[in-house]
C-alpha cells in the first residue's frame, strides 16, 4: 500500500469516529448524550416528564361553566340568577384552591375551613333562589351526597 492510499484511508477512519461520535452528543458541543443534539437532552426530557406529571389546573371558570349549565336546566334559572350564583362559586372554587395551596395549614385545619366556605357558599345560593328552587337545589344536593356515598361502597368492594 503506498503512502498516499495509507494517508487516505487513515483520514477516512478518523472522519467516520468523529462522525459516530458526534451522534452521540461528543462532538461540536451541540448534544449531552444520544438524542440530544441541539438543546434536546436528559435534562430537558427530565423536565418535560415532570412537568406531564403533573396534573393540569382546570380554569375555574370552566368548572363554575359546568355547574351552572346543570343547575339552570334543574332549577330553571334565569340570567341574572345565574350570573350571580356563578359568582358565588367562582369565589368559592378560588377560596378553596387557594386552602388546598396553603402548606401552613394541617389537614384537619383545612378540612373543616372548607366545610365552612361550603355553608357561607350554600347560603348565599339560596339568597337567590324562590322557595320551588330552593326545594329542588336541596333534593339535588342530597342527591348529590348519595351518589358519592354509592361511589365509595363500590370502590371499597372493588379493592377488598
Amino acid at each position: 500500500m503506498n503512502k498516499t492510499q495509507f494517508i487516505f484511508v487513515l483520514a477516512l477512519i478518523l472522519i467516520s469516529f468523529n462522525t459516530a461520535f458526534a451522534q452521540y452528543g461528543y462532538g461540536n458541543g451541540y448534544g449531552n448524550g444520544y438524542g440530544g443534539g441541539m438543546g434536546m437532552g436528559r435534562n430537558s426530557m427530565s423536565q418535560m416528564d415532570q412537568t406531564a406529571s403533573k396534573p393540569k389546573e382546570i380554569p375555574v371558570e370552566v368548572t363554575v361553566g359546568k355547574i351552572m349549565e346543570k343547575l339552570k336546566t334543574e332549577l330553571n334559572l334565569d340570567e341574572l340568577q345565574v350570573i350571580a350564583i356563578g359568582n358565588v362559586y367562582t369565589d368559592m372554587i378560588k377560596s378553596q384552591t387557594a386552602l388546598m395551596k396553603d402548606e401552613k395549614i394541617g389537614q384537619e385545619e383545612k378540612s373543616n375551613e372548607i366545610k365552612a366556605l361550603y355553608e357561607v357558599n350554600e347560603r348565599k345560593v339560596n339568597e337567590y333562589l324562590n322557595e320551588a328552587q330552593k326545594q329542588k337545589y336541596k333534593a339535588l344536593k342530597e342527591e348529590r351526597g348519595n351518589n358519592k356515598k354509592e361511589k365509595k361502597k363500590k370502590s371499597k368492594k372493588e379493592n377488598e
